[in-house]
Order: C-alpha cells, then structure tokens, then sequence
C-alpha cells in the first residue's frame, strides 16, 4: 500500500504463490498474454484484497477481463491495456494512473501555474511527477472537493455535460429561507445564459439572517450555483462543493489531498460508463 489509502501495483514480485495459482480454477477461452501478469497478482496490488481472496473472486466467476468472464487463477494478462473488472465495476490496474481526492481552499486559482503569481493547486501536490487534470473547475473562492487525476480519458467524461455527473454545494446565503425555495430552483431559474435546474435542494439549518443550504446539479456553467442563488434572492457568502458523482469530501482537510480507493475509482468508471 503506498501509505494514502490504495495500493499502487507491483508487479515484479514474482513468489512461488504463482505456481500454486496455476492449479485452481476452471478453464475458460481467455488467451494469455506472453509475458503477462497473473490475475490474481494484479487484483491483489490493485487493492481489491488478498492475493487468496481475489482467487476467490476468480474461481466464483466474479471477475472479467475485456468482458469475458475468467476462472483460472493463473490467468496471465495486460493491466496496461486490457480492462478489469470485478462484480461488474472497473478496477484500476495501470500502475502509472493516479486518482485523488483535493479539498480546494478558498483564494486558490483552479490551475497548475498563474503568471500573477497566485497560489494554484500545484502548490498542494508537494514534488507529484505525474501531469495532473482537475476534473471540474471552482471558483477562486469557492472550496471544497475537486478531483485530480492523469486518466484522460475518465477525467474528460466526468466534465463533459453529456454524463450528467451530479455536484453537491453547502453555500452560506442570507435567511430566512422560504418554504417554496426548492420547488423554484427545480423548476428552473431563468439566467443570462439560459434556465438552470437544481436536481435537489433542501435547507441544513436557519439561524436569524443565516442559513445553510445544500444544493445538488448536473451542470457546470461558469458560477452557476452563486448565480441560481443570487438570482432568488439568496447571494452566497461562502460556498463548498462536497461531492462530486459518487466521491465525498468528507473529514479531508483544506490543502490535502487522499487517494480515491479501489472501489471510489470503480464507481467513477461506471458513473460515466467505462
């Protein structure tokens, strides 16, 4: 395990556990891959669990490579190239594909550099090797989740509007809320730019001229949760996104950043249909 929360693949271990892998399990027409990876060993380092319980998984059927069903243990296979997946959900097997969760604080730049000489989110990632992609932008003011990752591909479907991938927002706004609120913003708020749809809201908690809200989206137009609340009447005094799709910001800290797990990247996969 590499000490933030997901194993990262090793597959140059080779252990004498590989040649008791070869006699388990039933035949199947998968081709071995000349120089491949037992199966077992790249679900193992993948975080999907031991190396006898992903055995396990194999001999149960629960385990696909390139959408065929696989259930001999020794199995050798590409996790560079070929696809995954257990119980149905994609697992990340590449060894050089990182995920991360990043809690944005407030006055940083959504950017890997900034010629006015803003902080921008490279000055979190400490001496990262990796060329990162943040998925979905926020506001120089805005906090909360952002997910960065070099998978292209994942990182490109997450912000595309056609996969509808859900935000959720906690933003401090002016009280009292009414009781209508929500019903107004799913109806639609007209703006500039065309009508905005809230998929959920509801409010956390009122006190005097404050209150908490939490709404959840689909779409990502430039300011769109600060300019649906404005625009009923409730401009935002602070706002911080806390999920995005499946992941949940959850007790990270501002200005740190964890490693999605197994399953976290697994439900992203599938979030977006890959």
């Amino acid at each position: 395990m590499n000490g933030r929360g997901r194993y990262q693949p090793d597959f140059n271990d080779d252990d004498e556990d590989d040649d008791w892998g070869d006699l388990g399990g039933e035949r199947d027409d998968l081709t071995d891959v000349p120089g491949g990876v037992r199966l077992q060993k790249v679900l193992a380092a993948a975080g999907v669990g031991s190396r006898r319980h992903c055995e396990e998984l194999i001999g149960a059927g629960r385990v696909e490579v390139d959408g065929q069903t696989v259930r001999r243990f020794g199995a050798r296979v590409d996790p560079e190239h070929q696809i995954i997946r257990v119980d149905g959900k994609r697992i990340p097997a590449r060894q050089d594909i990182v995920y991360l969760a990043f809690n944005k604080p407030p006055k940083v730049l959504t950017a890997m550099s900034d010629d006015r000489g803003r902080r921008t989110i490279t000055d979190f990632l400490g001496d990262r090797a990796e060329r990162l992609f943040h998925v979905g932008r926020l506001d120089y003011d805005t906090e909360g989740l952002m997910l960065l990752t070099n998978d292209g591909e994942l990182a490109h479907r997450l912000a595309h509007p056609s996969y509808e991938v859900a935000k959720t927002y906690v933003a401090e706004v002016p009280g009292p809320v009414s009781r209508d609120l929500g019903r107004r913003l799913a109806t639609g708020v007209e703006l500039e730019d065309g009508v905005a749809v809230a998929d959920r809201f509801r409010v956390l908690e009122q006190a005097g001229s404050r209150a908490l809200v939490e709404i959840t989206l689909h779409e990502g137009r430039k300011h769109i949760v600060r300019r649906m609340l404005a625009e009923v009447g409730h401009p935002v005094s602070r706002l911080v996104r806390t999920t995005v799709g499946p992941i949940k910001l959850g007790n990270l800290r501002p200005g740190e950043t964890r490693d999605l797990t197994t399953k976290e990247i697994g439900e992203l996969y599938a979030a977006v249909g890959l």
